[in-house]
């Protein structure tokens, strides 16, 4: 890390958490954040384009908050920062447009390196969901494939919960920062993910759940995935946020096909009219991302 420490970078992406484009973006005018401190704010709205205001409560803050150890309290919480120049750092999200310049995680990092399928669909999902995903997750764990999900209610709870049954491993991403569980009721499966497999967030600690968080989470879920699989979704769902990530990238979808009565069929239906790849067998999955890897 030449033009940054690591204690700098955390102490800005606290202040104002910035995407990596924008990040290389201010490094590219000041060349060191040591110099940050030292910056004028109409330098810094002139570079990030803010507003002034903004730019020198940043300042203020950062210069502030230097004088904490954040990476000492973070350790002490047992969350693992992860900065883009870490070699746990999943080399799949530098694809993203806005790639995260910081990760956050709880439980075990080493799982980031491991090949990794998401499973996703809707927070109103049925057993009709839970039924499938006894057809899809075991033959993935055989094969030491991590499945991420995002630890909403419905299909992403249903995934994990299926592959911790199974005894597989797991990733949860989150649209929060790691002191906030979201939703509630999941609690306790957080609480086990966090210890037994991974949590992961690129939000600060502090940052509590927003709605616009949760489309930046899919985008993550896409982004450190081979394939995505996804069992029942609405036509407006955000699982298709999340698809349409993927897509943009070259990522094979998977979907099981649903009752054409069903409401959470309407979505996943129309994803195979438009190309994806019907399925209702993990065994399908291995024996298709095999034709390329």
């Amino acid at each position: 890390m030449s033009s940054f420490s690591i204690d700098e970078l955390i102490t800005l992406h606290y202040v104002y958490p910035l995407p990596l484009n924008q990040f290389h973006k201010l490094l590219d005018e000041i060349s060191s954040l040591h110099e940050l401190q030292f910056l004028s704010p109409t330098k810094l709205t002139s570079i990030l384009q803010i507003s002034s205001e903004k730019a020198e409560k940043i300042l203020t803050n950062y210069k502030r908050m230097l004088k904490k150890n954040l990476l000492d309290a973070y350790n002490h919480e047992g969350i693992h920062v992860i900065p883009y120049t870490d070699p746990n750092y999943p080399l799949s999200l530098f694809t993203l447009v806005d790639s995260p310049t910081v990760l956050y995680a709880k439980g075990d990092i080493s799982l980031l390196t491991r090949r990794k399928i998401a499973i996703i669909g809707s927070r109103m999902a049925t057993q009709y969901t839970v039924k499938a995903l006894e057809s899809i997750v075991p033959p993935l764990i055989e094969k030491d494939i991590v499945v991420v999900s995002g630890l909403a209610k419905g299909a992403d709870r249903m995934a994990h919960e299926a592959t911790i049954r199974y005894g597989g491993k797991t990733i949860g991403i989150l649209g929060n920062g790691l002191f906030h569980i979201y939703p509630k009721e999941n609690k306790k499966l957080a609480t086990i993910m966090a210890n037994q497999h991974l949590l992961v967030t690129e939000f600060p600690p502090y940052v509590g759940p927003k709605r616009w968080h949760f489309p930046l989470r899919n985008r993550i879920i896409s982004g450190i995935s081979e394939a995505i699989v996804v069992t029942e979704a609405t036509v407006k769902s955000g699982t298709l946020i999340t698809t349409d990530h993927a897509l943009e990238h070259g990522k094979d979808i998977f979907v099981v096909p649903g009752p054409i009565d069903s409401k959470l069929s309407e979505g996943t239906n129309r994803l195979l009219r438009e190309g994806a790849i019907p399925v209702w067998s993990g065994q399908q999955i291995l024996d298709e991302l095999n034709l390329f890897f």
